[in-house]
Formats: structure tokens, sequence, C-alpha cells
């Protein structure tokens, strides 16, 4: 089972092996492909009625009697290829991302990793890809990101959203297991595990650059006290309860 996304929010536009072979003209195929037979070859194939790009033939067995691939050399393979489950942890008060991303400092980074994140960035419209564990009754704290849309899918568990919007409403749900989430870029959200049981999510982002995500913790600390104070009519000491 496969999960994926695709950068654009257009109607996806898909053409299909099969679909190509049978929209071209027999003799032009015939010229194309230069089989044995010729002209004669192409008209053996016989379009199916069901779409073959998610149905396999019954007799599968009976038509395919090799299907090994050669492993390509690692600077080819790790260019579109990156072992999210394998890859470090990086906890945060409440749960665990794990990042298939470009990062503008490789330092630590081994080869490969290195060889998947410049990959990235070179492309025009690629993602950035995560996955998110809250632990049960954990919280991932209201932040927004710069310059990404996001769109998650759950795995397992069940948990609570919140989108905070500029008007200064709250857009409250439930998630369980097959949800799919989308927050607009500049859209501060947060995310809370409601279970016993983790919450878990794969996330895609819309940029292959380096992620730019701000918390609220770490803006509303970086706003200078008496700011604050004059913002929420509150003493100025008050503020020095946040830890930092």
């Amino acid at each position: 089972v496969f999960l994926l996304f695709f950068t654009t929010h257009e109607e996806l536009q898909t053409l299909d092996v099969d679909d190509a072979f049978f929209s071209t003209p027999e003799d032009i195929a015939a010229r194309a492909l230069k089989p044995q037979g010729g002209v004669n070859f192409i008209r053996t194939f016989k379009k199916q009625v069901e779409d073959q790009a998610v149905n396999l033939p019954p007799n599968l067995n009976e038509l395919v009697q090799n299907a090994t691939y050669v492993q390509s050399p690692d600077n080819l393979v790790w260019q579109y290829f990156y072992n999210l489950k394998g890859s470090a942890e990086y906890p945060f008060p409440g749960g665990i991302f794990q990042w298939a991303r470009y990062r503008i400092n490789g330092t630590g980074l081994n080869e490969t990793e290195k060889i998947f994140s410049e990959s990235l960035n070179k492309h025009e419209n690629t993602l950035t890809l995560a996955t998110l564990r809250i632990f049960s009754n954990g919280l991932g704290q209201p932040h927004f990101h710069f310059n990404a849309n996001e769109m998650g899918y759950v795995i397992s568990g069940c948990g609570q959203v919140g989108v905070i919007l500029s008007s200064g409403v709250t857009a409250n749900f439930n998630i369980g297991i097959g949800d799919v989430i989308f927050f607009p870029v500049g859209t501060q959200h947060y995310i809370k595990s409601v279970c016993d049981e983790d919450l878990f999510l794969i996330l895609a982002y819309s940029t292959g650059n380096e992620l730019e995500t701000l918390r609220m913790n770490k803006y509303f600390r970086g706003t200078a006290d008496h700011i604050l104070a004059q913002l929420f009519f509150k003493k100025q000491a008050e503020f020095k309860k946040f830890s930092n």
C-alpha cells in the first residue's frame, strides 16, 4: 500500500504506458518500436476493459517469468529514495518528528542523506515529507509555516485539530484513521492526541526548500514583555512566569 502526494492543486493528469500505446496509430507504433512481425504484431495487443494501472491480470504468474531488478548505484538511488522510517528522530515535548527534507546546513547528514536533500532542492515543486507521532494526550502546539501548504494523513490513533483563523475564529474537528487534513500556508494550527494510543500521521509540505515554521512558544517569548503587558492588560512582571 502506497500513500501518494502530488504537487498540484488542479485535477491530476496522468498518461499510462498502455493508454499512450493504444492511442498511437498501429503503423506509427510499429515504426517506432520495430517489433518482429511489424504492424501485425502490434495488432495482437488488445486494450483491456479494466484499467491495468490498478488491476493486476489474474494470470500474472503465467505472463511474468522474471521480475527481478538490479540495484542501481547509490548516487542514482538516493536522488529518488529515502529511508524515512530508519532516519533520525527529532523529539519535541509531546512527540517525535522524522523528516525527509532539504536542509540548508547539511552538517551531520551522511552522504546518502545529502544526495536526497540536494535532489529535493534542485527540482521545482517538490515536497518535504515527515512522519509525526504525538504521544497519548500529547500536543503539537500552535504553529504555522511561512513557505508551505501542509497536508496530512492519519495512520493510527485519534486526535483533535484546531485551525486558528485570522478573524479570531478557531475551527475545531476530530480526526481518526484514514482522515486527511489540510492547512494552507500561513494558517496557524495545532494537533493533539486524545486516545490511549499515539496519534501517528504522514505529513507533506509543498516546498523543496528548508521548511520555515514558527511555533507559539517562540513568537510569544520573542515578543518584548512590555509589549505583551500592553496587549493583555497584565503587569509586565507576570510574563516572567512563562518558561524559557
